[in-house]
């Protein structure tokens, strides 16, 4: 459970840094690139732990797709609240496939 709380919060940290400055256009680029890495250390604060704590308790693969899986929910909402973006139904659709990947990566075979 630690690690996918790390998880989460450095996804947080990681959606603001790839994404928040969309609502700044108007900000010169070189701002928005450097805002970005100050946001971007925040997230490897978290996302190192994480993956140090959990490694073990999961594998390489299942700890990326765990994080891929955080990642789409976290988009999701920024996207919605922050960006306020629609999630059309195709978007919806492409993220349930994914989820059935997961299951593929999960499955004791």
């Amino acid at each position: 459970m630690r690690t996918i709380i790390l998880l989460t919060i450095s996804n947080i940290f990681m959606t603001f840094a790839w994404y928040g400055h969309l609502k700044y256009k108007s900000a010169p680029l070189w701002l928005a690139i450097v805002v970005s890495w100050l946001i971007a250390f925040f997230e490897y604060c978290f996302q190192v732990p994480a993956n140090r704590f959990g490694y073990g308790e999961f594998n390489a693969a299942q700890l990326k797709t765990i994080q891929e899986v955080i990642t789409l929910v976290v988009f999701s909402i920024f996207s919605i609240f922050y960006l306020k973006a629609d999630l059309k139904w195709n978007v919806i659709v492409g993220f349930a496939f994914m989820v059935v990947a997961v299951f593929f990566v999960f499955k004791k075979w």
